[in-house]
């Protein structure tokens, strides 16, 4: 059903459904993170469960499944969030390390290397990324897909994740740092860096069901808008909100001397730009017959967040 694109907070409903999906993922991920520290040693596998236990919002995984039932689906895709998930804490995992951001705080408590050491929290984050591809194949089986859907699940996963994606992201931006970038190539690192996985994430719901190419082209296009604005809202929080309500140090963007969106286009410019790519995607699934309750809500939520 279309719904139109407001500053009005999510319904109860929406709520509601939101911390059930929230808790099942959290049960999923406590469960896999048992079984990490059997199957990869007391270290390794403590930081692993360390790392997926973290309180996280858990939205990537909340957009999968609000994907996945938008488009048709009506089974359990728990494991396939969970999967999402893994793969969102493996980054945080390596971002947070000397060699990255060098970072103390994350989720509100001490970094994964802070409690383990950069060896063990390195070899962690390495680690997560066959687990989450594991879980995903897992999950896609369970839901019944054959090996071709299988496969095109996992590949699209792996996708986001690695150089075309997150990683490769991730290295343009250490390559910003300190230089004054435009909004053109600030947008470049983090439509992989971060929007990547948040687009993965909604298509992935699409693949669960076996999708038609136009909704799951729809879902792609709403899932790099608000992945953009995600990270607008997040470089918004970065100087705008405390360290006790982002559960990170805040102001490490201006600290590393990188180029963000506040910088750019002053806090009300970036603010807008957000919104408008909020309206932008929600505009795509509404042309595709696809804009649900939720994910309308959950667009607003990404740029209405306060931490």
């Amino acid at each position: 059903m279309a719904v139109s694109t407001s500053s009005t907070p999510p319904s109860s409903d929406r709520a509601v459904e939101w911390a059930a999906d929230r808790a099942a993922i959290d049960r999923a991920l406590a469960e896999i993170g048992a079984r990490a520290t059997l199957t990869l040693g007391p270290a390794v596998g403590d930081a692993v469960r360390y790392s997926l236990l973290g309180e996280g919002k858990r939205l990537r995984g909340i957009l999968c499944l609000a994907a996945y039932r938008t488009a048709g689906g009506n089974a359990d895709a728990t494991g396939l969030a969970a999967a999402i998930e893994i793969v969102h804490a493996y980054s945080l995992v390596h971002d947070d390390l000397p060699c990255m951001d060098d970072d103390d705080m994350r989720r509100g408590r001490a970094t994964v290397h802070r409690v383990f050491g950069v060896r063990v929290a390195t070899a962690a984050g390495v680690a997560m990324v066959p687990l989450a591809a594991r879980t995903a194949l897992d999950a896609a089986r369970a839901l019944g897909l054959d090996a071709g859907g299988q496969a095109e699940l996992i590949a699209e996963l792996m996708r986001a994740s690695g150089a075309g994606g997150m990683v490769g992201g991730q290295l343009l931006d250490l390559e910003g740092e300190g230089t004054a970038l435009d909004l053109r190539d600030l947008e470049r690192i983090h439509r992989a860096k971060t929007g990547a996985l948040i687009r993965s994430s909604i298509v992935l719901g699409g693949l669960a069901v076996r999708a038609e190419a136009h909704q799951l082209a729809a879902l792609a296009r709403f899932g790099e808008a608000i992945g953009l604005a995600f990270q607008i809202a997040d470089d918004v929080l970065d100087v705008t909100a405390t360290t006790s309500r982002l559960g990170k140090t805040a102001g490490r963007d201006v600290d590393l001397g990188k180029s963000t969106y506040p910088a750019l286009l002053g806090v009300d410019g970036a603010q807008s730009r957000a919104r408008a790519l909020v309206v932008e995607g929600c505009g795509e699934l509404r042309a595709a017959g696809l804009l649900s309750t939720s994910l309308d809500a959950l667009a607003r939520f990404v740029v209405e967040r306060e931490s």
